[in-house]
């Protein structure tokens, strides 16, 4: 039993917890507790669809890690993550800051909650912080006070973007939104991703994101091939072993993939090197 969201006295106030969005939705299915009916509701229906979900979630966390402690490992030592969501366990900065206490780390999400529950972890951390904004804002992003302050964009950044793009319609050009980003960092810079795998996910999947875009939230999901999420990486050299699926990428071990080859081809999942 989940405790319900809406009597807790943290909840951001103008909130209408009838409209469902994909970050506490996503927190429900990694089996959080920051989440309204609404949200749980479309969580439950989609995981009827995909009863493999959760472990999607899981790995989806699993690679965040692992390309965090990769891209420290090439000196990175300050990070945009596009689309934070809501926090929940190996956090970035937690990540990143494991290794190097100095470490900077920006968050950026649009849904309230999201934000006021960053907020409140990060309250004592002054190398990382949040930014409320939509992705698709880029300059509101990159000339926020919070990246002002702790990102210098004239030495290597890791711009992380998981399970972010495949929000992001055609019509918005995701493309030139990615490129927009990339020329904003040096060469040197990574782009981490993962997006739902068009070519790689069966009839069941569409009906999932089929339940998403009926519902009233303003995201809407948007699947793309192997060759439409290769071309964001446009400008980044992809590392090894490329674009692959979530649970190919560079595996330390049995909890970063499933006995499920389905569930760890459903997210194409790559590392890029801006030259």
């Amino acid at each position: 039993m989940f405790p319900v969201a809406e009597t807790q006295n943290w909840v951001p106030t103008g909130i209408d917890t009838n409209v469902p969005s994909m970050a506490r939705v996503y927190d429900y299915i990694l089996g959080g507790a920051h989440n309204f009916a609404a949200d749980r509701q479309v969580g439950s229906q989609i995981e009827k669809l995909v009863p493999g979900l959760p472990s999607v979630a899981r790995l989806n966390r699993r690679f965040l890690g692992r390309a965090v402690n990769f891209l420290a490992e090439h000196g990175i030592r300050q990070f945009l993550d596009i689309g934070s969501g809501i926090p929940t366990v190996a956090n970035v900065h937690e990540v990143a800051q494991e290794r190097d206490p100095a470490a900077r780390v920006v968050y950026v999400d649009k849904d309230p909650v999201a934000v006021a529950h960053s907020r409140l972890m990060l309250s004592d951390n002054e190398n990382a912080a949040i930014v409320q904004a939509d992705m698709r804002d880029p300059e509101v992003v990159l000339s926020s006070p919070e990246v002002r302050r702790l990102l210098r964009l004239d030495e290597p950044v890791g711009l992380l973007m998981l399970l972010m793009m495949h929000w992001v319609p055609d019509e918005d050009s995701p493309e030139k939104l990615v490129a927009h980003y990339r020329d904003a960092l040096p060469a040197g810079s990574f782009l981490v991703m993962t997006h739902v795998a068009k070519d790689q996910t069966g009839d069941n999947v569409g009906q999932a994101a089929a339940v998403v875009n009926r519902s009233k939230s303003a995201d809407q999901m948007h699947m793309r091939t192997h060759a439409q999420v290769s071309a964001l990486f446009d400008g980044f050299s992809l590392v090894e072993p490329g674009l692959v699926g979530c649970g190919e990428w560079r595996p330390d071990g049995p909890g970063d993939f499933t006995d499920e080859a389905s569930m760890n081809m459903f997210l194409y999942a790559g590392v890029g090197r801006k030259d």
